[in-house]
């Protein structure tokens, strides 16, 4: 049986502590499936399809060079029932700090409540990516600051692209 594991998050943009998520997931599966939550409230910078292309660009070539399959989506109900429609037993979730684990504790009793069946795992961020989020790089772009220590060369040129002018 295939270990799947599904990925959730907002993923606006991609950062460098995403990613390392995704290299420090795709060990643990055969299949990673990185998942974009879509919710009708939400206005996000990029669009979903923008999102999805980065996913495939960045995340893509380290699943295949891990040699594990890699897909990536949205979903617009609850991760844990998004992760059992792609057959996933593992839920990733990456933990900066202790307020991290705090609200990533009551989210994973929930989900075992839900679904027992798949497996939350967290892992924690490497020290370099620890106070990365993506609101923030979100935050200093916008005010022509350099994120290019925060997030792919990719990312970097993308936001500079949708805060030119």
């Amino acid at each position: 049986m295939p270990r799947i594991a599904f990925y959730p998050g907002s993923f606006d943009p991609i950062t460098n502590g995403h990613l390392d998520v995704v290299r420090h997931a795709v060990p643990l599966c055969d299949r990673l499936v990185v998942a974009i939550g879509v919710h009708p409230g939400k206005t996000p910078l990029f669009s979903t399809e923008e999102r999805l292309k980065m996913l495939h660009d960045i995340c893509g070539p380290l699943a295949a060079q891990a040699g594990c399959a890699f897909e990536a989506t949205t979903f617009d109900d609850l991760s844990v029932t998004a992760a059992r429609k792609h057959g996933a037993t593992i839920m990733i979730r990456g933990l900066r700090d202790g307020t991290d684990l705090d609200y990533e504790m009551q989210l994973a009793g929930m989900n075992e409540a839900m679904a027992p069946e798949v497996h939350t795992v967290f892992l924690p961020a490497s020290p370099m990516v620890r106070p990365i989020t993506a609101t923030l790089v979100r935050q200093i772009a916008a005010m022509g600051g350099d994120v290019s220590t925060f997030v792919p060369p990719l990312v970097t040129s993308l936001l500079k692209a949708k805060f030119a002018g």
